[in-house]
């Protein structure tokens, strides 16, 4: 089921019942994830960015699959290929949260392993799908 109020969802995690809880997802992730899917989105696609909350995952879709000689499994090692060098170069100028080419994937995946990424190649789509941890 879809959420409504798309906002990043907390989680109690054990805090006392008038805590503000903690973020699902780790904040790192979230940006990193977030940041990826606006530097590597392919722009000469006409379709948006999607962020779409569900009750149990967050999945983000960006037009375009990977590009050039990119696979998951790449990825996943820390292989990576600016589509767009030019945000890629504003990016480690400071305006969005950047610490190195290629380290953010990895980074992610060490706060998160369960991360699932799928490279549509015919509908040229790329999605990342963030599993939400069950209330404790």
């Amino acid at each position: 089921m879809r959420r409504q109020n798309a906002i990043l969802p907390k989680r109690q995690n054990g805090q006392s019942v008038n805590s503000q809880g903690l973020p699902a997802i780790a904040r790192d992730v979230w940006e990193e994830l977030l940041a990826n899917a606006l530097i590597y989105r392919n722009y000469f696609l006409l379709a948006p960015l999607r962020v779409l909350f569900f009750d149990d995952r967050i999945e983000i879709t960006s037009p375009g699959a990977l590009p050039n000689h990119l696979t998951v499994p790449k990825i996943r090692l820390g292989l990576s290929s600016f589509r767009n060098p030019v945000l890629g170069s504003f990016a480690a100028s400071g305006l969005l949260t950047y610490r190195g080419l290629g380290t953010g994937i990895r980074r992610a995946l060490r706060l998160c392993p369960q991360l699932e990424f799928r490279n549509d190649i015919e509908s040229q789509q790329f999605t990342v799908i963030a599993p939400l941890p069950s209330e404790n």
